[in-house]
């Protein structure tokens, strides 16, 4: 289930962002200190083209959904997502969260906010994501590079149309 985070749960979402498996895949791979994570917290939960959701495994809170950049006229909106590692692996959930979350990020994206084409970014080397990614409909739609880390990477643009969703 995704649902909208509330406040109390900003650090246990900068823990879960820290974890080494995560960071080591994202664009940015330092860990993020609490005075960086408040800035991106309140700009976030503020901004009205942005949404932080918490997707509940289980019935526990289990990682969180980006919606970002979300526009309404266009029906267009970014999106990422992470889980809590350690948490879903201690309970022998990690692999379902991973196939659960992707699949209830695209139906809220699509029923809740109304969104027509829903993009997202992965560093080229992230092949599981690739592959998960795509049995959920994304198409692969461009390329770029840019630094990760002080090196230059392939990033791969990804995009899901609503009318071409798998039933």
């Amino acid at each position: 289930m995704l649902r909208r985070a509330f406040e109390h749960e900003s650090e246990m979402v900068r823990r879960w962002r820290n974890h080494p498996r995560v960071r080591g895949v994202s664009f940015t791979d330092h860990e993020i200190g609490e005075t960086e994570h408040r800035g991106w917290w309140t700009a976030t939960m503020t901004d009205p083209t942005c949404r932080i959701l918490v997707y509940e495994h289980g019935g526990v809170p289990s990682g969180v959904v980006n919606i970002s950049g979300h526009d309404v006229q266009a029906r267009r909106a970014g999106w990422g997502f992470y889980l809590d590692v350690d948490g879903l692996t201690e309970r022998g959930e990690l692999l379902a969260a991973w196939m659960r979350i992707e699949g209830e990020a695209v139906e809220y994206a699509f029923a809740e906010l109304g969104i027509e084409t829903l993009c997202g970014e992965v560093l080229a080397r992230n092949e599981a994501v690739r592959t998960l990614h795509r049995r959920h409909g994304f198409a692969e739609v461009g390329t770029y590079t840019r630094e990760v880390a002080g090196v230059e990477e392939p990033v791969v643009v990804i995009e899901l149309v609503r009318s071409t969703t798998p039933s």
